[in-house]
């Protein structure tokens, strides 16, 4: 891995490259390699390091028992995971799998509880952007929940895809799910939202192919 694969993201926002060099080493960082499909952290674990990932992404699911998944958010390049559960200590309550062939660095932010805030000037400046990093997080969960509110299957499609075009200030667009991630994520029944999707393309109301929406 090196300086400049993570230099621009969120978590050394504000860092000098030494500033950064001194960090990946005092935290551990290591860099590791998952395939499509492979579990990267299991529900009932417990987390001591965050994971950023490099490329490919991963999904945040919620499996129970009885095999529901519930598909909580997609996580793609630059962005992170499990960081409230790595400084809390606290047991994983979701899974995050690879969607496709990932690589994810993982940083030991456990250690920084330990480390003197006078010998590293870059201390502050990553929980300032852990803090920034976890609110960003928080907001994407509770805007999920707009989406799964309404009780009908075209106002959960119709409240996303709505979503989707005010933060891309596009019509068009592509979603970062497949047609089961989608389904899992809205907490729909994926033959029901297929055909509800088909029955609001012959409507006129959108035009769709795989992830491309374009709303009429």
């Amino acid at each position: 891995m090196r300086i400049s694969d993570i230099q621009g993201s969120r978590l050394f926002s504000g860092m000098s490259e030494e500033e950064i060099s001194k960090c990946l080493s005092d935290l551990d960082a290591k860099n590791r390699s998952y395939k499509k499909g492979e579990l990267v952290l299991n529900a009932g674990e417990r987390a001591y390091s965050l994971g950023m990932v490099i490329t490919g992404s991963v999904t945040i699911e919620s499996n129970d028992v009885w095999g529901n998944c519930t598909v909580l958010s997609l996580i793609g390049p630059g962005d992170y995971f499990a960081e409230t559960y790595a400084l809390l200590n606290e047991v994983m309550l979701v899974d995050v799998r690879a969607n496709e062939d990932s690589s994810i660095v993982f940083f030991n932010i456990r250690s920084i509880m330990s480390i003197n805030k006078k010998s590293s000037s870059w201390k502050e400046k990553l929980l300032k952007n852990i803090l920034i990093i976890s609110a960003r997080k928080n907001l994407m969960l509770s805007q999920r929940s707009f989406y799964t509110s309404p009780k009908s299957c075209r106002a959960r499609l119709l409240s996303y895809l709505n979503a989707v075009a005010l933060k891309t200030g596009k019509n068009e667009f592509d979603i970062p799910f497949n047609r089961q991630q989608l389904a899992d994520y809205l907490n729909l029944e994926r033959t029901n939202m297929s055909k509800e999707l088909s029955r609001m393309q012959d409507e006129g109301i959108i035009r769709y192919r795989m992830n491309h929406f374009k709303l009429l």
